[in-house]
């Protein structure tokens, strides 16, 4: 037997913000990130919104991008000393992210966060609050996934929770908000979108639920992302509809090691000034992953099927493989992400140097592929690597070589 879960409501299209207005509740706190939800407005707007279905609102502001641990403390303390009957969480992934640990906290003051950590294995919630969440990027989907990641800097490991009781009870996907982007933040959530479209087809724990959702995301992808990142308005509301599905796609049928990897090489530079952006670095892991997966036959043909989606062209399961790769690596291109770690600079790339020194790197290669596979998307990948053909293809990633195992 297999789940499939998704948010009660889900609001979308230009002015979708005004559903706020129908919430029925006393207080709602109103978690938010580095404040360009206020600098253009929507904020307020939110706050209006709400104060308008008769609630009394509190902010939670400047949630940092890749949230910790202690900024998830801190608002679940807030929430305890407020207690909100309605958690709105409004931004980008990592708001949305940071807000839904901290619901989980709240509701459970006694919980640790190695406890929240377990897959599958939460709660009960809603005792206390609800949850609204409402993107403003177009990629991580958290809106309407069962996931959320936290940042713990003392071990430098993102954490992926994982469980369907924190899929937000309302989404709301506003393309207005995702207008606002700047050029980079558009190719790399639309890049992390594209991985979970492609992820979500091959894992293993796809159903016929999901592979629509998932074939259609990358279809949108294909079509909008590139001229969304050039300034096509009319593409980044489209996209903002795209990233949603291929979230629908990856909360039910799970994802793979592109995010393993992602996950546990983003903070693992942090005391080097080393920022991995997460959709950046699923950018580049993507073609490798899905270059070691092919070995696999059952995931090889389904990444022939992707590409006969897109209309690549190829024979046969081999040749539309390497089309894929061919395609995936063109769109980074497109949208100026370099194709390695090596070569991914921290203002500028790609740089001589590269923002990740191949002996730190080296020094830390076997540790960060033992945690790659301890994560929680691992589970679902077609192929499971050992920990050391994880160092190898972490290697590929970082020199941008052949991966040939």
């Amino acid at each position: 037997m297999a789940r499939f879960t998704l948010p009660r409501d889900l609001y979308h299209g230009k002015g979708a913000l005004e559903a706020l207005k129908t919430f029925e509740g006393k207080r709602a706190m109103v978690c938010v990130g580095g404040g360009s939800m206020k600098r253009f407005g929507f904020l307020d707007r939110a706050v209006d919104y709400l104060k308008e279905a008769g609630m009394e609102v509190q902010l939670f502001e400047g949630i940092e991008s890749d949230p910790s641990v202690e900024t998830v403390m801190r608002g679940a303390k807030a929430m305890e000393e407020f207690q909100p009957d309605w958690i709105v969480a409004m931004g980008g992934g990592s708001p949305i992210d940071a807000a839904k640990a901290m619901w989980i906290k709240y509701e459970y003051p006694d919980i640790t966060f190695e406890e929240m950590c377990k897959v599958f294995g939460m709660p009960k919630l809603r005792k206390k609050a609800h949850f609204c969440a409402i993107s403003s990027t177009s990629g991580t989907a958290t809106e309407v996934t069962a996931f959320a990641v936290i940042t713990d800097y003392e071990k430098g490991i993102k954490y992926p929770l994982a469980d369907f009781e924190i899929t937000p009870d309302v989404a709301i996907v506003d393309p207005d908000l995702a207008e606002t982007m700047p050029q980079k933040l558009v190719a790399h959530t639309g890049m992390d979108a594209m991985t979970h479209a492609i992820e979500a087809y091959v894992s293993t724990a796809n159903c016929d639920f999901t592979d629509p959702l998932a074939l259609y995301a990358i279809r949108m992808i294909q079509a909008d992302l590139v001229d969304s990142y050039n300034g096509d308005m009319a593409k980044r509301d489209s996209m903002h509809n795209a990233q949603c599905l291929a979230g629908m796609a990856f909360s039910n049928a799970l994802l793979g090691i592109v995010h393993s990897m992602a996950h546990k090489t983003g903070a693992a530079f942090a005391d080097y000034g080393a920022h991995l952006i997460h959709g950046a670095a699923n950018a580049m892991y993507l073609p490798k992953v899905i270059a070691f997966n092919a070995k696999d036959e059952t995931a090889a043909k389904r990444y022939a099927v992707i590409a006969d989606e897109m209309k690549l062209g190829g024979e046969t399961t081999e040749e539309k493989i390497k089309l894929l790769i061919a395609y995936l690596r063109g769109m980074n291109d497109k949208l100026n992400i370099p194709q390695c770690i090596k070569n991914y600079g921290k203002d500028s790339y790609p740089t001589e140097q590269g923002f990740v020194p191949e002996d730190v790197f080296l020094e830390r290669l076997h540790d960060i592929a033992v945690n790659a596979i301890a994560d929680a998307c691992t589970g679902s990948n077609p192929r499971q690597p050992s920990v050391e053909e994880m160092e190898k293809l972490l290697k590929c990633c970082y020199y941008d070589t052949e991966v040939d195992f």
